[in-house]
């Protein structure tokens, strides 16, 4: 991965003023992921919005982690049959049409 598609976990946790800890369980329970490099720990870029959604779940709303996991599974279970909705929807229309 590009060295500019990445960026330090530390470089975050000092944007956002959160710890280095909270970072590393989130990778540990498979909520985002993280890249070790020889020096530090990285986050891919794409992977941003979806930690700052856990950053707000765990210091603004005091969330604990097995909430947030909860909260994660269930938004993503949402979003899977949101998109199954569409496809059907989609797929009622063509007969719909005739």
């Amino acid at each position: 991965m590009a060295t500019q598609d990445i960026i330090t976990a530390k470089e975050f946790c000092i944007h956002h003023n959160v710890e280095m800890t909270f970072i590393q369980s989130l990778g540990e329970s498979g909520l985002v992921e993280i890249i070790q490099t020889e020096e530090e720990i990285c986050v891919p870029m794409h992977q941003l919005p979806q930690l700052e959604k856990m950053v707000r779940l765990y210091y603004e709303m005091d969330i604990n982690m097995e909430g947030i996991e909860t909260i994660n599974h269930l938004l993503n279970r949402m979003n899977e049959m949101q998109q199954e909705i569409v496809k059907l929807q989609n797929r009622l229309g063509v007969y719909e049409e005739e």
